[in-house]
């Protein structure tokens, strides 16, 4: 008597069971790796804004956080957000930014850095929308 050989109906739905389950993991994790890269683009943004703060700190010497404002003491203009700029916001020694409007999972998520004294050393807190959904 010969044995069949080859694979059954049930072998062939378990294996694509476990393959679409496998294909699910991976496209998820893929997809909120593509977005925090992506949000990066406004984390690297901000670095600028805060050497900006820094650099103001050691050479201005500013008396309190209140004086560490966009457009004052060397730190860069503010930018409104819009449909294609992100925007920043330098107030009171607080560097926000914030993701551009554009339809996407990532529109308007903010991104603060805060400083903790107008005096060295420099120490910063990071904060915003994003820590929640561990963006940055």
């Amino acid at each position: 008597m010969k044995k069949p050989q080859g694979f059954t109906l049930l072998d062939l739905m378990a294996f694509l069971a476990i393959f679409t389950l496998i294909i699910t993991i991976a496209l998820a994790a893929f997809q909120n790796y593509s977005i925090r890269a992506k949000f990066s683009e406004l984390v690297l943004a901000a670095i600028p804004h805060k050497e900006a703060v820094e650099r103001a700190i050691q050479i201005r010497n500013p008396s309190a956080l209140t004086d560490l404002d966009g457009g004052s003491l060397g730190i860069p203009d503010n930018i409104t957000v819009g449909e294609t700029a992100h925007g920043v916001m330098v107030a009171d020694g607080v560097i926000t930014m914030t993701w551009q409007h554009d339809s996407t999972i990532l529109d308007g998520m903010t991104y603060t850095l805060t400083l903790d004294d107008a005096k060295p050393p420099i120490q910063w807190s990071r904060g915003g929308s994003c820590v929640g959904k561990r963006l940055c």
